[in-house]
């Protein structure tokens, strides 16, 4: 409708005026859009968009920062219980870049008089406002404090794992750093795409309790117990733990190298015919002389010491040794292409290691950073 003005003849007045009504309207859409994000988020309608978070489905789905999207999602939180600021956005008394900022402090008793304060002055004067008040306000800090929590659930039949936590920010900044620093030492699998990041992310999240888990030395209590029938151990059907989680075979051959892991084979009426070794770790002496040869992950080209943990070559749930010459070291994001993608590992006589793809083709790489292919490591015995 207003494409185009410059040949018209409206006047300047009329010109300015059409602007305060499109002011206007966009306000009153803006605070329509907000009251359905936050009914969006109620409902978590866009958890299946692939979107890490309700900022991120924001971002990308209306062009906006990050940043901003977080903003807009508070704001349409804090809404509910500011209807005068509600009301201003709606009519155009404030864009919605104040209404932002004024939603992180304001409150029902204080909204009536700040309406107009924030009216007369920039945007940059109601953000520091609000920063000021974030920063001063210490029962807020104990209030998040009191009220961090973290939730986690199976779904889809046990078949999924799912994790929400809200943490104070200095606590998270932890949290993060730690996943950011494992993530980062973690390879790219084979054909995996360019943004791999979150999946990098979750996998440094399981490396870290998986080591707790081994470091553990209260073994019963940090013992996995699988049942499974005896389809199950032959790999025709799937497992499960005592707390619900459904296990696929090649998964339940991981955990037998990963972690503590018991296995108690039942009969179809689910009673206990048999109760399987519980799987044994290395010992440090032997961990030691095992990271002295190998270095870090063997798979080729990877050489990532980043929780990189022992390997049987013949699985120690098929009867493998547990001794170096049946051990290898991999990180975490190789050890599954062996359990779950149905590569395979031969050690040569010579020390050297060779990886298969699951259709048995040697997989050649290129030399790992730490052991070169024509020079296999030799270890060293520090056990007497």
């Amino acid at each position: 409708m207003y494409g185009s003005l410059a040949n018209t003849e409206i006047d300047d007045d009329g010109l300015i005026q059409i602007a305060d009504d499109l002011h206007r309207h966009i306000g009153a859409a803006q605070a329509a859009l907000l009251g359905v994000i936050a009914e969006v988020d109620r409902r978590g309608a866009w958890r299946d968009s692939g979107a890490r978070d309700l900022a991120h489905w924001v971002s990308i789905r209306y062009g906006l920062s990050w940043w901003k999207a977080d903003r807009w999602i508070k704001a349409a939180t804090a809404l509910h219980d500011l209807p005068g600021v509600a009301d201003a956005l709606e009519s155009g008394e404030l864009g919605i870049d104040k209404v932002a900022e004024l939603s992180r402090f304001a409150t029902s008793e204080t909204e009536a008089d700040l309406i107009p304060w924030a009216s007369d002055v920039t945007c940059a004067a109601v953000r520091r406002r609000a920063d000021i008040a974030v920063r001063a306000d210490r029962a807020d800090t104990v209030e998040i404090e009191r009220n961090r929590w973290l939730r986690y659930w199976f779904d889809d039949g046990g078949r999924q794992f799912g994790l929400e936590a809200r943490l104070p920010a200095s606590q998270g900044a932890v949290v993060a750093r730690a996943l950011e620093r494992v993530a980062g030492g973690i390879p790219k699998m084979p054909g995996e795409g360019a943004d791999g990041t979150d999946a990098r992310r979750a996998d440094a999240l399981q490396a870290l309790c998986s080591q707790r888990i081994v470091d553990d030395p209260d073994v019963d209590r940090a013992t996995v117990v699988v049942h499974a029938s005896l389809e199950a151990l032959a790999g025709r059907r799937n497992a499960e733990t005592e707390i619900g989680a459904v296990v696929p075979p090649e998964a339940l051959q991981r955990l037998a190298c990963d972690a503590r892991i018991q296995v108690i084979a039942e009969n179809e009426a689910g009673d206990a015919v048999a109760l399987g070794r519980t799987s044994r770790e290395p010992s440090p002496s032997m961990m030691r002389q095992l990271r002295f040869r190998d270095r870090g992950c063997r798979f080729p080209g990877c050489g990532s010491t980043a929780y990189a943990n022992a390997h049987h070559i013949v699985w120690w749930s098929q009867g493998g040794a547990t001794d170096l010459e049946n051990l290898v070291l991999v990180c975490g994001f190789h050890h599954r292409l062996v359990h779950e993608h149905d590569w395979s590992i031969e050690r040569m006589p010579d020390g050297r290691v060779r990886w298969y793809m699951a259709d048995g083709t040697r997989y050649r790489g290129w030399p790992s950073p730490e052991i070169s292919n024509d020079e296999p490591a030799v270890a060293i015995d520090d056990s007497g």
